[in-house]
């Protein structure tokens, strides 16, 4: 196993050490799965079912069966840069079809479980996905949908062959296990993963294979210095998202080590102490609400002997008693990362190597310039508040947004990639966040865009105008409420918000249904006619300081 970092005692000395080494032609197939896969025990997946029945594949069964796969696709007449989404969640099936687009020069699209088939549609449609991937329990929400679709050819399911999809077991079944990777260039796209916008609808964030060895650093830096002998990764984060994809999954294989995924239905925290002393898990990531949950579970390590030493959270502020807690109960730091879909892991803390601030960001890792910069791409001094940016090029960054040339314009301030997020920098070189520059709602770890919430809220038939914000919750960070203008005849009452809830719950995503809502004449607009979100949340915010 290679580390990319040097080890150093000092952040300067790892910093300085660091010199990026990306080479024209990569695939990222041939990093996570190919170069492992001749050592026939090496463990890559060890994967606990629904009963906690606990399954492994090794390094040489993932490509085994993405070799076939990517045949079985080659053989549906795909070919290099066509798109396959994998509505999945941490099953054996959705990695292994990674690796498999990938080694065909595919696109994979990753899309979470969690959603409904209003999301689900749009996202095959803008990525114009031939095939999808998914289980059972999702199945009927695609089924509802595919005439929206013209694009989708063929539907794979892992776990059964419902009326018009094949099994996907059953499809690569005779398949060669034989495969030469297709020659990629380090600018060729891997994955498209869409991101909450806070106008209009998820942005598609083009993923190249070079962002592989763009995350690497960062990693290795934040799980001190990973890998180490024995090192098994482990997150509840659904591979949906960046977070378990490209923070645990990927760069787990990428050394070669043992990842661990489960069907664990939502995050339970005495479980989750049950998994990371069974599996020996040494590395995990969990975000701030988990850390939460898990610090109200009593005496567990009189029950549950861990082997963890390197925690990466993020998502949400990582506060001084959280810090305190882990390092007295757990005898680790937690270390904060930050980042974002399109540049992910840009900052972030090791508590070995320099000490951590409770409540900052930490400091730019290995191989990133960030800086905090004003509306004309200008550096500003210490402790002055502006933009997070990260400065271009960065192996990390995000090729364009998908069918959105504008926006990917907008993206940057000449060579500066504008993050959205609002904070300083300190003497000390510390980051620190003060909010967000846009409207996006943070809840849970998860970010949530608030135009896709208003879009679903317009579709019913009562609703003329509605308004998505995210208010302070001491949990959660953020929680969703919904101010609604309803049309002309229609009355506001608490079994209309209980529809409303349940008609958004059927199109979006869970964490995506308002927790509040309150019915109003009128919401404050800007002379073209934009929602000034800004202005509600300020006074939600004065809504509650009255009442304290």
């Amino acid at each position: 196993m290679t580390n990319l970092l040097q080890r150093g005692s000092t952040y300067e000395e790892v910093w300085n050490n660091f010199k990026w080494n990306i080479p024209a032609e990569y695939n990222i197939a041939n990093d996570v799965c190919d170069r492992w896969a001749d050592d026939a025990g090496r463990v890559a997946l060890i994967y606990e079912d629904a009963e906690k029945k606990v399954h492994r594949y090794t390094f040489a069964d993932v490509r085994r069966y993405a070799n076939q796969l990517a045949n079985t696709l080659a053989g549906y007449g795909l070919k290099r840069g066509d798109r396959v989404t994998l509505l999945l969640a941490q099953d054996p099936e959705c990695a292994i079809a990674h690796v498999a687009c990938w080694k065909g020069g595919m696109v994979s699209g990753p899309c979470s479980v969690l959603f409904g088939g209003d999301a689900v549609a749009y996202r095959l449609n803008d990525s114009g996905a031939r095939v999808l991937i998914t289980d059972s329990a999702n199945y009927p929400k695609v089924a509802a949908i595919r005439g929206e679709c013209p694009k989708l050819e063929r539907v794979l399911v892992v776990d059964g062959t419902p009326d018009g999809a094949e099994n996907f077991w059953q499809a690569i079944e005779g398949a060669s296990d034989q495969f030469t990777n297709v020659t990629t260039q380090a600018e060729d796209t891997a994955w498209i993963s869409y991101t909450s916008g806070t106008t209009g609808m998820p942005k598609g964030s083009v993923q190249p294979h070079r962002m592989m060895l763009g995350h690497m650093p960062s990693l290795e830096f934040i799980y001190d210095f990973f890998p180490q002998p024995k090192d098994v990764l482990w997150s509840p984060a659904d591979w949906a998202w960046m977070a378990g994809l490209m923070d645990v999954l990927m760069p787990g294989w990428f050394h070669g080590c043992s990842v661990v995924a489960t069907a664990m239905k939502g995050f339970d925290a005495e479980d989750a102490y049950r998994i990371l002393a069974q599996h020996e898990v040494t590395l995990a990531l969990l975000t701030p609400t988990m850390l939460k949950l898990m610090r109200q579970v009593p005496d567990p390590l009189s029950r549950h002997q861990l082997k963890l030493r390197a925690v990466l959270s993020g998502g949400e502020a990582v506060g001084a008693a959280l810090l305190e807690w882990a390092q007295s109960e757990l005898k680790l730091n937690v270390n904060e990362g930050f980042g974002q879909t399109e540049c992910n892991v840009i900052l972030g803390n090791n508590g070995n190597v320099f000490p951590i601030k409770p409540g900052s960001l930490g400091k730019p890792t290995p191989g990133t310039v960030v800086r905090i910069i004003d509306d004309n791409g200008n550096e500003v001094p210490p402790g002055t508040e502006g933009h997070i940016a990260c400065k271009r090029p960065h192996p990390v960054m995000l090729k364009e947004y998908l069918n959105k040339p504008d926006a990917t314009r907008d993206k940057f301030i000449g060579d500066w990639l504008i993050t959205g997020d609002v904070g300083h920098m300190d003497e000390d070189g510390y980051f620190w966040f003060h909010g967000r520059g846009d409207d996006v709602i943070t809840s849970s770890g998860y970010r949530i865009g608030p135009g896709e919430i208003e879009d679903a809220l317009l579709k019913h038939p009562a609703v003329q105008m509605a308004a998505a914000i995210g208010v302070p919750d001491p949990v959660r960070t953020e929680i969703i409420k919904a101010f609604i203008i309803l049309k002309e005849g229609q009355s506001g009452s608490d079994a209309l918000a209980d529809e409303l809830r349940e008609f958004v719950r059927g199109r979006l995503a869970r964490h995506e249904v308002p927790k509040l809502i309150e019915f109003v004449d009128s919401l404050p607009m800007t002379t073209t006619g934009k929602i000034m979100r800004r202005e509600l949340r300020q006074k939600e915010k004065d809504r509650a300081a009255a009442q304290a």
